[in-house]
């Protein structure tokens, strides 16, 4: 595969939350803002793409009966880097998100890029499939936040850490409330994969005709 074919797979065909259905907690928790999605989704490819270039770099040095162990603590060592730069330089992302960029460390789609690409790949494939996994895992979480946002509040983009109070389109009584509570991400995230899945199911028979 080609450097772009590797980014384009993470972003389509495997996308983590869409396709793989994988990081469910954090994509059904943060997902009420746009801006939890964008800050989320990038912790997340920070931590993915470095992780991804250490464990390549590493992979015919680390004994294959501690590599669990030893990507963890790669892992942890770089969500360790992004939670704390968050904490200096948005805290009040930081503080909404809260547990979900610690959580990174055993966030499933980290570890099993780590798993299955990284640990059999060079250093510079590891990259571009830790960009296209952090992407495709970013585009999916916006989303779910523009729709969860934008018909939950009538808001889109209020970012507090930047002094923007986001585009205000109807009154936010308006709101479905249903959709920035709990119910409202299972609901969302459904419907998305149903459509999605709809649509894969279509164009497969399409190729067969």
């Amino acid at each position: 595969m080609t450097k772009w074919e590797i980014f384009k797979n993470g972003v389509f065909n495997e996308n983590p939350t869409f396709r793989l259905i994988l990081g469910m907690c954090s994509t059904l928790a943060i997902t009420t803002a746009v801006v939890n999605g964008i800050g989320m989704g990038l912790a997340l490819t920070l931590v993915l793409v470095g992780s991804n270039v250490i464990i390549s770099l590493l992979r015919n040095v680390i004994p294959k009966e501690i590599r669990i162990p030893a990507y963890v603590v790669v892992i942890a060592t770089f969500t360790t880097i992004v939670d704390k730069t968050m904490a200096a330089a948005t805290p009040d992302l930081h503080g909404v998100l809260g547990i979900f960029i610690p959580l990174i460390v055993v966030n499933c789609i980290v570890l099993a890029r780590a798993e299955a690409y990284a640990s059999k790949h060079n250093a510079i494939e590891s990259t571009m499939d830790g960009l296209g996994m952090g992407a495709g895992y970013t585009v999916a979480l916006l989303i779910v936040c523009v729709i969860r946002e934008f018909l939950g509040t009538g808001t889109l983009l209020q970012a507090k850490d930047f002094g923007f109070a986001g585009f205000h389109f109807f009154p936010e009584d308006m709101g479905v409330k249903l959709l920035i509570l709990p119910p409202g991400a299972f609901l969302t995230l459904g419907l998305l994969l149903a459509g999605i899945n709809w649509y894969v199911a279509k164009r497969e028979e399409k190729k067969h005709d």
